[in-house]
C-alpha cells in the first residue's frame, strides 16, 4: 500500500504519526499546498522513530485542483489517496484520485446546501449526495471510495455496524452524542475561546440546518441547536447539554443499519452556541470572498477564513488544553435476548495522555485514529469493496478488535467502551 496524504494539518500530522508504529504500508507522501507543514511532520516521524521515517516522502499539492491531486498520485504510484484537509476540497480530491486509479478515503463529505424555500424542514442539498452520485463510476472503475471514516463520522458508525450485529434485533434510535469536559488557557491561566477542531468546518456543521432521519419520514431538517438534552458522558466527563447539529452519519446510517430513527448531537455549551449566532448575524460565517480595503488596497477576502485566521490553529493548542473527549452512539431498541436495551458505546481521548505519546491534542488525534485502523484493514484484506462506501458497509468487529489490541501484539492500545444504561 502507497499512500498519498493530502494535508498536513493537524489531523494529518496525527495520521502520519500513529502510522509511523505501524507496518501495513509501504511509504505515505505526506503533501501540503506549504510543503514546509508536510517537512515538519515528517521530521517529528523521524526524530521519533528513526528509520521508520524513510518511509515518509514531502510533496507540494494543491487541493483545490484535481489534476494536482492526479499527478502527485501517480509520480508516486499511490495506491489509496487519504484526505485530511477541509471538506469543500472533497470534490477535487474525490475527482484525482478516481482520475489516478487509486482508492480514497476521507472524514467529511462532500458538503450540503441548504433548501432554498424551506430549509429548516426539508433538506436541499445532502451531505456527500455530490459523492453518492458518483458511485458507478467508482463501480465500473473497480476503485473504492471509503467516505466518512474519522471519528465522528467513522468510528461512531463502526459502532452503529456493531450494535445492529452483535447487540440489538431491532434498534429504535442511533444517537450519535459527541461531548467533553476540554479547557483551553493562555499564557496566564485564563480560559480562552479556541475551537479544538476547524472552526471552518464547525461553522458549517453547527450554522447549517440539522438533519434528522426516520424510517417513516425518511430525512428531514430543523433550525440549528434545536432539542437541547442533558447527556451524561462517562469516565469523568458527566452530564453536558447537546443539540442538534448537521453530521454526516445522519446520511450514512440509514443506508447500511436498519433503525428507527438517526440523530447527532453535539455538546457545545453556551458560550460557543453565542458565539456561533453571532458570526451568523454578522455574516462572518459566509464563505463567499467580500471586497475589503487594506494598507496595500482592495483584497478579496472570505469572512469566513478571516475567522479561522483569526483564531489558535487548532493543532498548536494541545500544550494549553486539559481534559478529554468523548464520542460515541447510544442504541435504544430490542436486545438479542427480546427484552429493551439502551447502550452507549464509546471511545475516550485523553488530552494529557496524546500530548505525551504523539504530540498531538486529543481531538485531532481521536480523529485521525480510525483511518489509519481502516487502511490497515484494507491493506491486510480484511475489509474490501467497490464503489462509495460508508463504514457501516464493513463488518465491525474486525474493525474493533484491532482498536483495542494491546499495541504489543499488534493493536492499536486504545480500548472503547459499551455502557449499559
Amino acid at each position: 500500500m502507497r499512500i498519498l496524504l493530502v494535508g498536513a494539518g493537524g489531523v494529518g500530522d496525527a495520521i502520519a504519526k500513529i502510522a509511523a508504529r505501524r507496518d501495513f504500508f509501504e511509504t505515505m507522501v505526506v503533501s501540503d499546498y506549504d510543503v514546509s507543514r508536510a517537512e515538519r511532520t515528517i521530521a517529528a516521524v523521524t526524530a521519533k522513530h528513526g528509520d521508520q521515517g524513510a518511509r515518509f516522502v514531502a510533496a507540494k499539492i494543491d487541493a483545490s485542483d484535481p489534476e494536482s491531486v492526479a499527478a502527485v498520485a501517480r509520480e508516486h504510484a499511490a495506491t489509496h489517496v487519504m484526505n485530511a484537509v477541509e471538506p469543500k476540497f472533497v470534490p477535487t480530491i474525490f475527482a484525482g484520485a478516481l482520475a489516478a486509479g487509486a482508492d480514497y478515503l476521507d472524514m467529511a463529505m462532500s458538503l450540503s446546501e441548504p433548501h432554498p424555500d424551506d430549509p429548516y424542514a426539508l433538506t436541499g442539498v445532502k451531505l456527500g449526495d455530490d459523492q453518492f452520485r458518483q458511485a458507478g463510476d467508482w463501480e465500473s472503475a473497480g476503485r473504492l471510495a471509503l467516505v466518512g471514516m474519522g471519528v465522528e463520522p467513522g468510528l461512531s458508525d463502526v459502532f452503529a455496524r456493531y450494535a445492529a450485529d452483535e447487540l440489538f434485533s431491532s434498534i429504535d434510535e442511533l444517537g450519535v452524542r459527541d461531548g467533553a469536559n476540554l479547557v483551553v488557557q493562555d499564557e496566564n491561566g485564563e480560559e480562552i475561546f479556541a475551537p479544538s477542531f476547524s472552526i471552518w468546518t464547525t461553522i458549517e456543521e453547527c450554522l447549517n440546518p440539522p438533519v434528522i432521519w426516520e424510517k417513516d419520514r425518511g430525512w428531514f431538517t430543523t433550525p440549528p441547536f434545536s432539542e437541547p438534552e442533558v447527556f451524561d458522558f462517562p469516565e469523568g466527563i458527566g452530564p453536558v447539554e447537546c443539540v442538534n447539529v448537521e453530521h454526516e452519519e445522519v446520511l450514512l446510517m440509514p443506508r447500511w443499519v436498519d433503525a428507527k430513527r438517526v440523530t447527532f448531537k453535539y455538546g457545545l455549551g453556551d458560550e460557543f452556541i453565542g458565539v456561533l449566532k453571532t458570526l451568523h448575524k454578522l455574516h462572518l460565517d459566509a464563505t463567499e470572498p467580500i471586497r475589503v480595503r487594506s494598507a496595500n488596497g482592495p483584497v478579496e477576502v472570505a469572512p469566513r477564513d478571516v475567522v479561522a485566521a483569526a483564531l489558535p490553529d487548532p493543532a498548536s493548542i494541545g500544550p494549553r488544553m486539559t481534559g478529554k473527549t468523548c464520542a460515541g452512539v447510544w442504541v435504544t431498541g430490542t436486545g438479542k435476548d427480546g427484552t429493551p436495551r439502551e447502550v452507549y458505546l464509546y471511545h475516550v481521548s485523553d488530552n494529557e495522555w496524546t500530548m505525551a505519546e504523539y504530540d498531538s491534542q486529543c481531538v485531532v488525534w481521536q480523529t485521525a485514529l480510525n483511518p489509519v485502523i481502516a487502511l490497515e484493514l484494507l491493506a491486510t484484506g480484511v475489509w474490501s469493496g467497490t464503489g462509495v462506501l460508508g463504514p457501516e458497509a464493513f463488518p465491525a468487529t474486525p474493525f474493533l478488535e484491532l482498536m483495542a489490541k494491546p499495541e504489543a501484539d499488534g493493536g492499536y492500545g486504545q480500548a472503547w467502551g459499551l455502557d449499559d444504561r
